[in-house]
C-alpha cells in the first residue's frame, strides 16, 4: 500500500478533517482515505455516458432546444477523397 504525505495543510483544514473523522468514528488517516476514495470512485464521463448524464440534468427542466444554423453543402477539395 502506498504512503502519501500532505505538506502545508492549513490548520483550519486539519481541524475540520479531525472533526469529521471524529464524527465518523475513525482516524484522520482513515477519513482522508475515505474522502479520496469517494471523490475518485467514478470513471470520468465520456461518450454516451456523458450524453446521458447531461440529459438527466436538463430533462427535469423540459430539456434544451438549440437553434442550430443550417449546414452548407459539403465542398469538394481537389486531391482529397
Amino acid at each position: 500500500m502506498a504512503i502519501v504525505t500532505i505538506r502545508n495543510l492549513d490548520d483550519d483544514l486539519k481541524a475540520r478533517l479531525r472533526l469529521r473523522a471524529s464524527q465518523h468514528g475513525q482516524s484522520m488517516e482513515e477519513e482522508a482515505c475515505s474522502i479520496l476514495r469517494n471523490a475518485l470512485k467514478g470513471e470520468p464521463l465520456s461518450g454516451r455516458a456523458l450524453v446521458n448524464s447531461i440529459r438527466e440534468m436538463v430533462e427535469p427542466y423540459g430539456g434544451v432546444e438549440l437553434d442550430l444554423p443550417g449546414r452548407e453543402a459539403q465542398r469538394d477539395f481537389p486531391g482529397i477523397s
